[in-house]
């Protein structure tokens, strides 16, 4: 018996299969209320995995962000009203939409006796849409990857396309987006409130790009997705290291990104997260301390995330249409492939760090394939590399560098130039446990004390 049939006919199926009859109980008070409670618990999980499906559509249908999350919230509301009685029905998904579509008609016309074109805009909704618009499941999609097209459009800044994709598209509330960026939750409200309208104003269509145009807007996305990504992986400032929930949503997104478009660079963004959130465990102590890759405990590492990473690296690359989110993603595969620290291939990721140069030449790239050179070369190849990025003046106020620079001077004892690189490290870090890091680095010196950590 379904799920509707058994809410119609006054009987439900219990987790033991036994069919329970509502109308011959002793309690037919206490059964009704079991039956609605779980009911609400059939709205939760629908609305936990479909809303952000329904929403795109909504969208899509009614052209408006906010009267599309009205649309949304009133169908939920229906649904917790109608449900028990009426019994889920067979598309869920497919019911919200079309009652979230006619609610916002109605929405419109009791607004409509003060706004003649409000009257008029209902009417075009009402008349426009057919069901094949409302249940076409090959559509959903196609309206989520709309969606995360029109979050990520070029003529949005890119704090608001962060936002907005984190609001919209996967779901987060406002306080959420706020913490983790850590703005005032006004502040990031006015920014997404912006962005909508900037949508509204400048007439952003809600589509995919032309052929012609996507690879350029491919990019955005990717972009963006990676940039929360970071920012879960290995945050700005605050006391924490990482924030889960945005690695979390961001290797969501790259799914969905890979499931909607068969772009091999979208292949290898997901490669890259999967096989960085691998490590999640092992990159902090029990007390929330920074530990470096070559001292992780790589039993805790999750093979699986390792597993699927390097399976769509290698999908990645063989497609020859490659770019540098898989030419990361493939170091970070070397490096999960060694077994300790020790028998890391650091000629093979020096090797790709040339071809990611040639490819997407930065400072930061250049920083890293510095350190890679170190530990292949020595300490003092590298250490030449790295004053030269320094001298250059691009990255003399990124910590890292000072970082790297300050271990590579303490590898070769040069403790005094250490101290000054671990010192310029740590005044240019806002992270609590990388400056706890940077200070155990620098009171670890050979003959520092606590004016080391004052100078």
């Amino acid at each position: 018996m379904t799920e509707d049939a058994a809410a119609r006919s006054g009987s439900i199926e219990d987790s033991g299969g036994e069919v329970r009859h509502v109308g011959n109980s002793a309690n037919p008070a206490r059964e009704t209320e079991e039956v609605a409670g779980r009911i609400r618990e059939t709205v939760d999980s629908v609305y936990r995995s479909e809303s952000r499906r329904v929403l795109a559509t909504l969208i899509r249908l009614l052209g408006d962000f906010d009267l599309a999350e009205e649309a949304m919230q009133d169908a939920i509301a229906t649904a917790l009203e109608k449900w028990p009685v009426e019994g889920v029905p067979a598309n869920p998904r497919s019911w919200l939409i079309s009652t979230g579509r006619f609610k916002a008609i109605d929405r419109l016309r009791r607004r409509s006796r003060h706004d003649v074109a409000l009257a008029s805009l209902a009417d075009r909704f009402d008349e426009s849409t057919t069901s094949a618009d409302l249940v076409d499941e090959d559509g959903v999609g196609d309206d989520r990857l709309r969606l995360i097209f029109t979050c990520c459009h070029p003529a949005l800044n890119p704090d608001a396309q962060i936002a907005l994709t984190l609001r919209e598209v996967c779901g987060l509330t406002t306080e959420q987006v706020a913490r983790a960026f850590l703005t005032p939750a006004p502040t990031l409200a006015q920014r997404i409130v912006r962005a909508k309208a900037k949508i509204r104003d400048a007439r952003i269509p809600y589509q995919i790009p032309s052929r012609k145009d996507l690879p350029g807007r491919v990019d955005s996305v990717l972009h963006v997705v990676y940039l929360v990504f970071n920012e879960g992986y290995s945050a700005s400032s605050g006391d924490s290291l990482t924030r889960p929930d945005l690695s979390t949503e961001a290797i969501r997104l790259g799914r969905l990104i890979v499931e909607l478009l068969a772009e091999p660079e979208a292949t290898g963004l997901l490669a890259l997260m999967l096989l960085h959130d691998s490590r999640r465990a092992a990159r902090t102590s029990s007390t929330g301390e920074l530990i470096l890759l070559e001292r992780q405990d790589r039993s805790l590492w999750n093979r699986e995330l390792i597993d699927e990473g390097a399976q769509l690296v290698e999908h990645a690359l063989s497609s020859r249409r490659f770019g540098p989110y898989t030419l990361q993603a493939a170091i970070a595969a070397v490096h999960a492939e060694a077994r300790d620290a020790g028998s890391t291939d650091w000629a093979q990721i020096v090797g790709l760090y040339d071809v990611l140069m040639r490819l997407e030449p930065s400072a930061v790239i250049e920083l890293n394939r510095a350190a890679a050179i170190a530990m292949r070369d020595g300490p003092e190849r590298g250490l030449v590399l790295i004053d030269a990025l320094l001298e250059a003046g691009e990255l003399k106020d990124y910590h890292l560098a000072h970082a790297a620079k300050a271990d590579l001077c303490r590898r070769l004892g040069r403790k005094a130039d250490a101290a000054a690189s671990y010192r310029r490290a740590l005044a240019l870090s806002s992270q609590e446990p990388e400056r706890r890091f940077l200070e155990n680095c620098l009171r670890e010196l050979p003959g520092a004390g606590q004016k080391d950590l004052r100078s």
